[in-house]
């Protein structure tokens, strides 16, 4: 008997109306944090205040926001066997997602436009195949999964028409440690994907395999990836390119005299109309390029990472709590926080 009410209870949860992110004071961003040894999922306006923090049971690194309802998916820091779906109105965890035996999520995911879909970036430990979960939102119950076509993907984006974009990083690591275990022939791509999983185009660097592309932000018909470099320290590389489906991805090197600036390190990307920002934890910089890759300013600040837009214009947050806005000048400071601010910033759109 008490299993039946506890189902009916469950069931009935599942029909009851959900709040709206518009309900709840319609935060602009989600991020993850440190503070005093306790991770939280915040919320933040577009002046870059805390609405709401929810706390996780370890590091975060990104989240999903459900398109319609007050509901964000917080992902474990890579690779991770956590995703908690958070009630952002109560705090309330409805579900703990954990991957199916062997596998491991690796830090993003994207709904579907009707928020009915959950995908999610993901390995087998083993080998760091990569896969793109799915999960039916009504219950978060697992349906099936997709081979991502490559390894250790990271983040994914779902386009306006429904295919997801997905950055294969190209990395395998040990399953325990992230030991990196095939530097020397790694192999990352952009792969896209129909609604329904089926390979539609693929790209890749043959020239700088040693790239790894990690982050995404789509730009019209065009997506802007941000990469990592793993070959030698030495070399100059961009951390920047371009690619639209059908044709050759294009690199995009800033300024010459900051060819070293980023430290061969992308940890983020956002993209307005006229604009691209990568940021830079490693190298403490935010640069700023136009459409076509041009380089247009570099800023510098101390542990720079999360990027995100909002009303046509860049958000970035720092690892000491501090939340700026970037353009073409510079750097303003819109908040503080006693809060670490992780990886990235999720901007809800």
């Amino acid at each position: 008997m008490m299993q039946r009410r506890t189902f009916l209870a469950s069931f009935a949860a599942t029909l009851a109306p959900r709040l709206t992110w518009a309900d709840i004071g319609a935060p602009a961003f989600l991020a993850a944090g440190k503070r005093d040894e306790a991770f939280f999922l915040h919320g933040l306006t577009a002046s870059g205040t805390s609405l709401f923090q929810i706390t996780l049971p370890g590091r975060g690194h990104a989240a999903a926001a459900h398109p319609t309802r007050a509901e964000a998916v917080a992902f474990a820091r890579r690779p991770g066997t956590f995703a908690l779906v958070i009630d952002c109105a109560t705090g309330e965890t409805r579900h703990r997602l954990t991957p199916p035996e062997g596998m491991q999520f690796n830090g993003h995911g994207a709904f579907s436009a009707d928020g009915s879909l959950l995908m999610t970036s993901e390995v087998v430990a083993e080998t760091s195949e990569g896969r793109i979960g799915l999960w039916d939102t009504a219950r978060y119950t697992r349906l099936t999964d997709w081979p991502s076509h490559g390894i250790g993907p990271h983040e994914i984006k779902r386009l306006g028409d429904g295919r997801l974009v997905v950055a294969n990083g190209g990395i395998q690591t040990d399953p325990v440690d992230r030991t990196k275990l095939n530097i020397p022939d790694m192999r990352p791509n952009l792969t896209l994907l129909a609604e329904d999983g089926t390979l539609i185009d693929q790209a890749d660097l043959p020239d700088l395999h040693q790239n790894s592309i990690r982050h995404l932000a789509l730009q019209g018909e065009s997506i802007a990836f941000a990469m990592q470099w793993e070959g030698d320290p030495a070399e100059p590389v961009p951390q920047l390119g371009l690619w639209t489906p059908g044709k050759s991805p294009i690199l995009c090197p800033p300024a010459e005299a900051e060819a070293f600036t980023m430290k061969g390190y992308a940890g983020s990307i956002a993209a307005t109309a006229d604009r691209i920002l990568i940021t830079s934890p490693k190298g403490g910089a935010a640069m700023i390029f136009a459409t076509d890759g041009t380089p247009v300013a570099t800023h510098l600040r101390a542990d720079l990472c999360g990027a995100a837009t909002s009303g046509g214009s860049f958000t970035v947050t720092d690892g000491s709590g501090a939340v700026w806005s970037a353009d073409d000048q510079g750097l303003t400071p819109l908040a503080t926080d006693e809060t670490q601010w992780d990886n990235h910033l999720v901007a809800l759109t």
